[in-house]
C-alpha cells in the first residue's frame, strides 16, 4: 500500500512540473508591450530597438547562473540572452532580494500558476530565452530561477546598478 502511495504522490509531482512548465512555455510566447509595463524599483521593460549592451547568461542542472554577478550602468537598456545548457526547465526573473522571495514562495503554493512579464524569460531544456530591461536606478537587484525547488538550491544571481 505505501509502494502504491509513493507512486500516485510521485506522478502527481511530476504532473504539476509538467504543467508548470508549459504554462511557462506558453506564457513566454506571449509578446510584452513595454509601454504597458510599469516602472519598477530595479527599473522597466526595455525597448528593443534601443539596446545598449547584449549579456549572455548560462543556465544549468547544478541550480546556478553563469556570470552570476553582473555591473551595468544607470540608463542602460540590456538585452539578456538565456541559455539553458541543463535538462530541466529553467527561468530567469529580475527583481528585488525580497519581490523574488515572494514570488517563490507564491510558486510553492501554486506551482501551476500560469505567468508571464517583461521581467521574466522561460527557458525550455536546451533553448534560450531573451529578455530586455532598462536599469533605471543605481543599486544591487537579483535574479533567480524561481521554478518550485530551484531558488531554494541556490539559482540566484545579483545585478549591479551603478
Amino acid at each position: 500500500m505505501k509502494t502504491k502511495l509513493k507512486l500516485i504522490l510521485l506522478a502527481l509531482v511530476s504532473a504539476i512540473f509538467v504543467t508548470h512548465a508549459a504554462a511557462h512555455s506558453a506564457a513566454a510566447t506571449a509578446s510584452q508591450d513595454a509601454a504597458a509595463v510599469e516602472d519598477q524599483a530595479y527599473g522597466r521593460a526595455g525597448d528593443p530597438k534601443r539596446v545598449n549592451r547584449v549579456i549572455k547568461l548560462e543556465m544549468s542542472d547544478s541550480f546556478r547562473f553563469t556570470p552570476a554577478h553582473l555591473v551595468v550602468k544607470r540608463g542602460e537598456t540590456v538585452r539578456f540572452i538565456v541559455h539553458n545548457g541543463g535538462s530541466h526547465f529553467h527561468e530567469m526573473v529580475l527583481g528585488t532580494a525580497d519581490q523574488l522571495r515572494e514570488h517563490a514562495e507564491l510558486m510553492k503554493k501554486f506551482p501551476g500558476m500560469e505567468h508571464s512579464e517583461a521581467n521574466m524569460a522561460h527557458v525550455k531544456p536546451g533553448a534560450r530565452g531573451d529578455l530586455v530591461w532598462q536599469f533605471t536606478r543605481a543599486g544591487t537587484y537579483q535574479f533567480a530561477c524561481l521554478v518550485p525547488g530551484h531558488y531554494e538550491a541556490g539559482m540566484v544571481g545579483e545585478v549591479t546598478v551603478e
